[in-house]
């Protein structure tokens, strides 16, 4: 087992001796921020290949503000070579990790992991995880809440559970749900995303997660070290504390990126994207009725846009990219020298529901 450790670990640092920590994923107004957080994650206090520092430092030189340590309660594959009666013992040793000047935060919680229903189900913001260790789930999830945590359910379209692969309520989730004892879902967990998981989301008001769920090397299931990144939701929140992120979780306030996909109810995700796309001046070269516009997408990661208008361009098909932190040069074709034009877009890897992509509008003066 030390040997494992100890090879893991320096194959963890080689893979990520070239990257830099980002300090931020996407822009938000003045006074506000998008909190990355990753909420469900492993390591060898559970089911998981690293030691607890580990995660700490793939967090911060993946460049999250927040982590959550949710080792399985009842799953303990480990506990002959490494025995903790202390279930609260991955996250001391992860918070302990961090810099007393690292922005990089870690939260207390537990998989409480049970067959449907419920499946397994994450609880954050807890103080005690031997709390919720119970013989029955619900009892474990009444215990989370009476610490005052934030209750999700983890994949629910986990194949292992639904041979589908479809995620569906069972009268267990409904009870949680009509009882305020579950407050959000995963939608994302891993490498996989669920229409499914959306609807049911959005249908009961529970906040839309993604997460890594990560047992091994992020960098190994997300190819880190060659620009790629592990599923994460970003939280909107007035500042970086804890208590700001668990109240903007309970209200919802989350989109999540997985590969080049952003996901979240329409209100967010329009406030998220408005945020980060910016449009310099309109302007005519000479005698010409072609005005040119500057596109800067600050967002770290591309969009993807369908013009909806009425115009059409003059290098550009309806349908175009504009590159993670970088900018292209829109050519429309206007007939006529306009002083305000309307930009409509259909953003197709902004996810509002089940095959339904967000559309906005920007007025250009």
């Amino acid at each position: 087992m030390v040997k494992r450790f100890l090879l893991t670990s320096i194959i963890f640092l080689l893979s990520f001796s070239s990257l830099s920590a980002q300090s931020s994923f996407f822009r938000a107004q003045p006074g506000s921020y998008w909190i990355s957080t990753d909420l469900h994650i492993h390591t060898v206090f559970s089911d998981g290949a690293v030691w607890p520092s580990i995660r700490v430092e793939e967090a911060r030189r993946e460049g999250l503000d927040l982590i959550a340590m949710t080792e399985h309660l009842e799953y303990q594959p480990h506990e002959d070579d490494i025995p903790h009666p202390d279930r609260n013992r991955s996250y001391h040793i992860a918070s302990g990790a961090l810099k007393s000047d690292e922005k990089l935060q870690v939260i207390n919680g537990s998989e409480i992991t049970r067959e449907l229903a419920p499946g397994h189900i994450n609880a954050v913001f807890i103080k005690d995880a031997n709390a919720l260790l119970h013989s029955d789930s619900l009892t474990g999830i009444q215990a989370a809440k009476k610490q005052g945590a934030f209750v999700f359910w983890n994949h629910p379209n986990w194949d292992s559970h639904r041979k589908d692969g479809i995620a569906r309520l069972d009268p267990f989730h409904e009870y949680l749900i009509k009882n305020k004892l579950l407050h959000g879902l995963e939608v994302v967990n891993e490498t996989t995303y669920s229409d499914e998981a959306l609807q049911i989301a959005l249908e009961n008001n529970l906040t839309i997660l993604g997460t890594s769920d990560i047992h091994g090397l992020t960098d190994w299931a997300h190819e880190i070290s060659e620009g790629g990144h592990r599923p994460m939701t970003f939280v909107r929140v007035k500042d970086k504390t804890p208590e700001a992120l668990k109240k903007a979780l309970f209200e919802g306030k989350t989109v999540v990126w997985y590969n080049e996909l952003l996901i979240g109810k329409k209100v967010h995700l329009q406030q998220l994207i408005r945020e980060n796309l910016s449009f310099g001046p309109i302007v005519y070269p000479d005698d010409k009725t072609i005005a040119r516009i500057k596109v800067i997408n600050h967002a770290a990661t591309a969009l993807h846009l369908e013009y909806l208008g009425e115009f059409s361009f003059h290098k550009h098909a309806t349908v175009f990219s504009i590159p993670a932190q970088s900018s292209i040069l829109l050519e429309l074709k206007t007939v006529n020298k306009k002083e305000e034009i309307k930009l409509p877009f259909k953003v197709l890897n902004g996810v509002i529901g089940p095959k339904k992509y967000l559309e906005l509008t920007f007025v250009l003066e």
